[in-house]
């Protein structure tokens, strides 16, 4: 359903990184490869020593479609993937080490690249958040600490994996059939922990959900992870196979397994990815 990540298209329109560390990656002479669109990537982690850190914790946005099953250095402190030209966010985290957030550019040679990646000793640690805010018929994705933005249309909205789930509104009585794309698949998109990644620390993430009048609701993580919880929780666009109406839209939140429907956020502009550590 993801990897994703998280058959689902977005539309980007933007990137813009901003954080320490080295910001370019640094091509190595091996063999060319038969052309696939994709590039072989080594991300090295090392200590201000110069020695490679194993284990180090990486994370990278746009996630990869085919990202390794742990997205962590080995022994030799390298992480190897498979990614596309373009530009990425890259946020490495290591017990004992101050946080890197930098960017690094793929040029997609057909060659390897070699991607450096310094820590500094320190603590470790920081929330990763994800905010949208709504610009007409769009929604602005912001990723922290990646300092990403995405912008995905309604149009393209529509385009993504859906999701129909019905709820019964008590205030009318009556139920209510919504469309729309899964929290969990446009969280899991731009680099929050889920599914396999959600234990451990993860599970100390929570959403807030913001409407354009303010209010605010919140989920754990773990709410809005389909393999932690039975419940749906989407962002809706559409309401009996209709529009949302200036009441309720362009985007409403959607929680289907709450008893009252008090965290269906109308209006939403806003989700933020948080820590409660």
């Amino acid at each position: 359903m993801r990897l994703r990540a998280i058959g689902v298209v977005v539309g980007m329109l933007g990137l813009s990184v901003v954080g320490g560390g080295v910001r370019a990656g640094q091509e190595v002479g091996t063999a060319t490869k038969p052309t696939t669109g994709l590039t072989t990537v080594v991300i090295q982690v090392s200590d201000p020593s110069g020695a490679r850190i194993p284990g180090a914790q990486v994370r990278v946005a746009p996630v990869p479609e085919k990202a390794p099953e742990k997205m962590q250095t080995d022994d030799k402190g390298e992480l190897r993937m498979e990614l596309k030209a373009g530009g990425y966010g890259v946020y490495v985290t290591s017990q004992g080490f101050t946080v890197v957030l930098t960017h690094m550019d793929v040029k997609g040679t057909g060659e390897t690249e070699v991607f450096p990646v310094k820590l500094d000793v320190g603590h470790s640690g920081g929330p990763m958040m994800v905010e949208m805010a709504r610009v007409k018929d769009a929604l602005v994705i912001s990723v922290y600490p990646f300092k990403e933005e995405f912008t995905v249309k309604a149009a393209e909205l529509k385009g993504m994996a859906r999701k129909t789930v019905t709820v019964h509104n008590a205030h009318s009585n009556a139920d209510e059939t919504y469309e729309g794309v899964e929290v969990e698949e446009l969280l899991h998109k731009y680099g929050a922990p889920l599914g396999k990644e959600l234990h451990g620390s993860a599970l100390a993430y929570y959403v807030v959900a913001t409407g354009s009048d303010g209010y605010k609701a919140v989920l754990s993580l773990g709410e809005v992870d389909t393999s932690f919880h039975p419940g749906d929780v989407i962002v809706a666009d559409t309401m009996n196979g209709k529009p949302l109406d200036a009441k309720n839209g362009p985007y409403k939140l959607v929680v289907t397994e709450d008893k009252r429907p008090a965290r269906s956020v109308r209006n939403l502009v806003g989700l933020q990815l948080r820590t409660a550590q």
